[in-house]
């Protein structure tokens, strides 16, 4: 499981110093592509596998379902960290999160989100509001 915030920077190649709590689960392979809010998603490929199995059984009928596999998939690419835990994060999935050199890498739980640094504390400072304010059971059997 993945958990925490690390504050890592992007070198001029684009590659990332993948937090030492993650290299383990994300040494034999990772996939990245894109998330929601502007943000990447890292899975280790054991996840993204499975995922990908729960998408292939949305119809190909329905066009939401057929725009949501195009974007999420167009973006994918799959990496495998270098002795040092770097990965290399394509310059159309830099662009799309709007990386430059200041990251911040959340766990998420089954997987790493990546964000620019500034991005995440604006989402951050937004949603601290409706989080503190939640007064009604939003996870089933937890609150």
């Amino acid at each position: 499981m993945f958990l925490g915030t690390y504050e890592p920077k992007l070198d001029d190649k684009g590659r990332l110093i993948l937090p030492a709590k993650f290299r383990e689960e994300l040494s034999r392979g990772l996939v990245l592509t894109r998330g929601q809010e502007r943000c990447l998603f890292a899975f280790p490929m054991h996840e993204f596998e499975a995922l990908h199995e729960q998408l292939r059984a949305a119809p190909v009928t329905n066009k939401q379902s057929r725009d949501y596999l195009r974007v999420f998939l167009s973006g994918a690419n799959d990496e495998v960290p270098d002795r040092q835990g770097r990965i290399t994060i394509p310059a159309a999935l830099r662009s799309y999160a709007g990386l430059d050199r200041d990251i911040t890498v959340i766990g998420a739980g089954s997987r790493v989100e990546i964000w620019d640094a500034t991005a995440w504390r604006d989402y951050l400072t937004a949603q601290e509001d409706s989080y503190a304010a939640t007064a009604e059971e939003v996870i089933p059997g937890i609150f």
